[in-house]
């Protein structure tokens, strides 16, 4: 496949392109979002963490469901909803509590398995629905979850951590498939057991705990190396890849790996005395981990193949989310 291919793919891909208007919504609330005082860490992570006292922050995060899954497959959108919420928390090293949605459908059909889809996602991950709002007499379909977790204050992994000269770690569970009607969907989850994904969760709020992890985002729309991007923008850093050390399946294809929205994924950065550390802990819950380059304070994300040099996002001139993380 194509090198140049590879990178214009990942540049235009829409799950890196629909994150440019988070700038804007920023823009209009950031006088504000710390009016308590209490704000820890906001924009540019995957949960806000809000101080609580006692050394403890309450992580707080919200996701939409792509209103195309809703279409495809209602019961694996209430299900995903659960699924990247909670991975939320897990990045950011925290313990997920309880989640709240909204759910708009006058389609009793489709609302039912919705909620059938939700009330499984909640019996794999362990983590209670316990309310919401319902919109029953709307035109469409659409579901949006939040999600509260807790996290030591001293223990918390921010988005905007990366030092120069860590290492990247991609870590990803390859135990999976493409899930069936979706074409952005790496299943690792809903044929394994409770046990093994929440140890998957848990693992990232051990590794949190150790204090061996400086950046931390969870590999989402934007897929792996339109995370990565984020996680540098929020850093205000640049990185150096290589493409064949990032973790893939053997009978899938680039483009198509870049565009996947994995069930258990994450991008992290480590100093380099701690990184087998990470990897040992994260390959110990079958999540597939290795080391693809270092981070860079040139403020571009740079991706190498067979001796030739890529840059994929030149953050001097083009964003993302367009800012650095708000801590």
């Amino acid at each position: 496949m194509d090198f140049n291919e590879i990178i214009e793919s990942i540049r235009t891909f829409k799950g890196v392109t629909r994150k440019h208007s988070i700038a804007d919504i920023r823009e209009k609330i950031k006088d504000t979002y710390n009016i308590s005082g209490k704000v820890h860490l906001a924009f540019g992570d995957d949960a806000a963490a809000i101080n609580i006292g006692n050394d403890m922050l309450m992580l707080m995060a919200t996701d939409g469901i792509w209103g195309s899954l809703m279409d495809i497959n209602p019961w694996w959108s209430g299900y995903c909803s659960v699924l990247v919420n909670v991975n939320d928390i897990a990045a950011m090293g925290g313990i997920p509590m309880g989640m709240t949605n909204v759910l708009s459908s006058s389609n009793p059909e489709i609302t039912e398995q919705i909620m059938d889809g939700i009330n499984e996602g909640v019996k794999k991950f362990g983590v209670p629905m316990v309310g919401g709002h319902t919109h029953p007499d709307t035109p469409y379909e659409a579901l949006d979850v939040a999600i509260s977790g807790i996290v030591g204050k001293d223990d918390v992994l921010p988005s905007g951590g990366a030092k120069e000269d860590d290492n990247v770690i991609v870590a990803i569970d390859l135990d999976g498939s493409v899930y069936p009607g979706t074409e952005i969907n790496w299943d690792t989850t809903s044929d394994k057991s409770p046990k093994y994904v929440q140890d998957q969760i848990k693992v990232m709020n051990t590794i949190a705990k150790k204090h061996i992890v400086h950046a931390c985002k969870d590999i989402s729309n934007p897929g792996i190396v339109g995370t990565l991007g984020m996680l540098l923008e929020a850093s205000n850093m640049g990185a150096k890849i290589e493409l064949d050390e990032i973790p893939k399946p053997d009978d899938m294809d680039w483009i198509s790996w870049f565009k996947m929205y994995p069930g258990s994924a994450f991008v992290l950065t480590a100093s380099e005395e701690n990184t087998d550390e990470v990897i040992k802990l994260l390959e110990q819950e079958h999540i597939n981990s290795n080391t693809i380059g270092k981070i860079t304070n040139n403020h571009e994300l740079v991706m190498s193949h067979k001796n030739t040099q890529k840059t994929v996002f030149d953050f001097s001139n083009e964003i993302i989310m367009g800012f650095s993380e708000d801590m």
